[in-house]
């Protein structure tokens, strides 16, 4: 499996500045593969803004930049490019942003680029994300955690991995409230795509593929994975072999 992944659950820690606490994840990915230049994709971030949302991505763009830059890498938003297809075929790195993965995958599929950045991927450039940039790396948006703010074209996602992401994963129960919980969801799931795995990521922790071998690292937070032919759901930790994922 030619393909370099870093697949972070979440850009923010509380107390943490943004992007703080993978940033040296990020820094050795991009040290390993070379990368100078960075294409991001910035279309998750909706926010109120001045301006609608390409101020929302101008401002989104200029906060990850700053991280970048103090990586030593240059990084620029497609939402500036003229022939944004063009531009992922040229791009040495994409990193896919977290916010509405409804709003990302729309306007992924609507410009041609859930296909391009897919066959790039799978080709071996390198490809981060965070959050909703981490769930479309899988088959499809299923697992995402967002309101359906807007309707894409379709639910499929860049299948980068063969099993689905749910990031920001918590088994948190408040006993104060009466509905379901995340694990509830992802069993209604599983339920209904018995054949599929579900990679629970919690907060600090990431999933890195690379030659071919697939790893969670980070802080020692645990990932649960569900599938529904298991008799119960499974926990794995740093060190942990998870490439039974990958079949």
């Amino acid at each position: 499996m030619n393909r370099n992944l870093l697949l972070i659950s979440n850009s923010t820690n509380r107390g943490e500045a943004y992007l703080e606490w993978p940033k040296e994840q990020i820094r050795e990915f991009l040290q390993r593969h070379g990368v100078k230049s960075v294409l991001f994709i910035p279309f998750a971030g909706v926010s109120l803004a001045e301006g609608g949302l390409k101020a929302s991505y101008n401002a989104y763009e200029a906060k990850v930049q700053k991280v970048f830059a103090e990586l030593g890498a240059k990084l620029t938003s497609i939402h500036h490019k003229k022939n944004p297809i063009e531009a992922v075929y040229k791009a040495e790195c994409v990193a896919v942003g977290g916010g509405n993965t409804f709003h990302l995958v729309k306007e992924l599929h609507r410009l041609g680029l859930m296909k391009a950045i897919s066959e790039r991927a799978k080709n071996g450039m390198p490809y981060m994300g965070w959050s909703a940039g981490s769930n479309v790396a899988g088959s499809t948006l299923c697992t995402t955690n967002d309101m359906p703010i807007v309707q894409p074209e379709s639910f499929d996602c860049m299948n980068l991995v063969p099993f689905q992401i749910n990031p920001h994963y918590t088994d948190f129960f408040d006993p104060k409230h009466g509905g379901e919980t995340r694990d509830d969801r992802l069993k209604e799931y599983i339920m209904l795509h018995p054949d599929m795995y579900v990679a629970g990521i919690r907060e600090a922790t990431s999933l890195l593929l690379e030659n071919g071998k697939l790893q969670l690292i980070g802080r020692p937070n645990k990932m649960k994975v569900f599938k529904a032919n298991l008799a119960n759901t499974k926990e794995y930790g740093l060190g942990d072999d998870i490439n039974f994922l990958l079949k």
